[in-house]
């Protein structure tokens, strides 16, 4: 492919003095939508297969949160206004006469996702979910159909990535996944899903900032909510400890005033119960984070087709590429993926990628251009194998 460009980074962000580093948990507002209007498209997919035999044109990718109201004592918990949910977007619903019961499945699988993916919320009496997926625009359909073998863009977009994770990075991915496990749920049931991590790297220092929506029920007063955030916080540390060997500081929900006895803690494990929206798009990127010292795209993967939605695809594809990368090639430091698609141009011919490396030495640079340029067309040429696992739910899009 012509359209590949390589060029040499300047500082990279492994020799910058300070970064910031954000990842909302799956119990986050933002976090709880767009799983599910993802896992929507993927049911929607599973269901377009199975009436058509092939993924028929959607685009869930719009939906809100409406966060509810809730009394909280020490013990107990009481939400006294539903959380309300609400997916819009666009899909087909009728093939070869048949019509496909798009809004149904949509409040079924956003049912289900709620109470995989918490614990203290009870789904039926606490959540009001609403569907207003509507049929799509023609010639988005059109487009979406005309692909002859290979799907076109649905889109003018670009998607981002970048490899590897830095240390704070890594720290704060790893930190809200050992928190959210199952194995440290059941060792500490009083933590709940709701978790924010927040990380400031200045020079060899890291400090996390850490958002806990604990569950009062678990909670018998304020002398062991205090004890419970100095456990975690020591378990935090921990996780640190295999990650990085910076000095790494830890605080737990900083906003708290014990002698006031203003502590968050909720019933469900969720900040949604109490009046915290949630809106697609607006939290982690493909790779889980949230990252303003790197490349980073405002598409929101979430609930777009996998097929020929190219923010969705280019942002995962531009990801792989870059860990590719520097999979293969150790010495560079750090690369950076950007690829544009034009609308109505197949998905494996896009306008252009563009690549920036930074090497340990500047001498290695030139070597390594056509080495990455044969890797970002390795991925292309196999496009159709992401977009697959794309539509099986393989690649994490949040």
């Amino acid at each position: 492919m012509n359209g590949i460009s390589v060029e040499e980074l300047g500082k990279s962000i492994f020799d910058r003095d300070s970064e910031f580093v954000e990842r909302k948990g799956i119990g986050h507002p933002d976090s709880l939508i767009d799983g599910i209007v993802d896992k929507i498209s993927i049911e929607l997919s599973k269901e377009y297969i199975k009436e058509a035999g092939i993924i028929l044109h959607h685009n869930v990718d719009k939906g809100l949160i409406i966060g509810g109201s809730s009394n909280v004592t020490f013990g107990h918990g009481e939400i006294t206004k539903k959380i309300e949910v609400i997916v819009t977007g666009r899909a087909t619903e009728y093939f070869n006469g048949k019509k496909i019961e798009v809004n149904e499945l949509a409040k079924e699988t956003a049912e289900r996702y709620l109470k995989e993916h918490t614990r203290f919320l009870d789904v039926e009496n606490e959540v009001k979910i609403d569907s207003k997926i509507v049929r799509g625009s023609a010639d988005l359909t059109g487009l979406f159909m005309r692909g002859n073998g290979m799907p076109l863009a649905n889109d003018t977009s670009f998607g981002v990535g970048f490899a590897p994770l830095t240390e704070a990075e890594k720290l704060t991915l790893e930190v809200e996944k050992y928190l959210n496990s199952k194995e440290y749920k059941s060792r500490n049931p009083a933590v709940g899903e709701d978790i924010k991590v927040m990380s400031l790297r200045y020079k060899d220092k890291i400090s996390l900032t850490i958002a806990i929506a604990f569950v009062a029920e678990k909670v018998r007063n304020i002398d062991e909510y205090l004890k419970l955030k100095e456990e975690v916080s020591k378990d935090v540390l921990q996780v640190a400890r295999k990650i990085t060997d910076k000095e790494v500081s830890v605080r737990i929900n900083a906003g708290d005033s014990p002698e006031k006895n203003e502590i968050y803690i909720t019933k469900s494990g969720l900040s949604c119960e109490s009046g915290d929206d949630g809106q697609v798009g607006r939290g982690n990127r493909v790779n889980g984070l949230i990252t303003p010292f790197r490349y980073m795209s405002l598409e929101a993967a979430a609930g777009k087709n996998p097929v020929s939605h190219v923010g969705k695809i280019y942002n995962i594809l531009a990801t792989e590429i870059a860990k590719d990368i520097v999979k293969n090639y150790p010495q560079i430091k750090e690369c950076n993926v950007a690829i544009l698609s034009e609308i109505g141009r197949r998905i494996d011919e896009p306008s252009h990628i563009s690549i920036s490396i930074a090497t340990e030495k500047s001498d290695e640079f030139e070597n390594l251009k056509s080495k990455a340029r044969y890797i970002a067309e390795s991925w292309l040429d196999r496009i159709g194998e992401v977009t697959t696992d794309i539509s099986l739910g393989k690649y994490n899009v949040f």
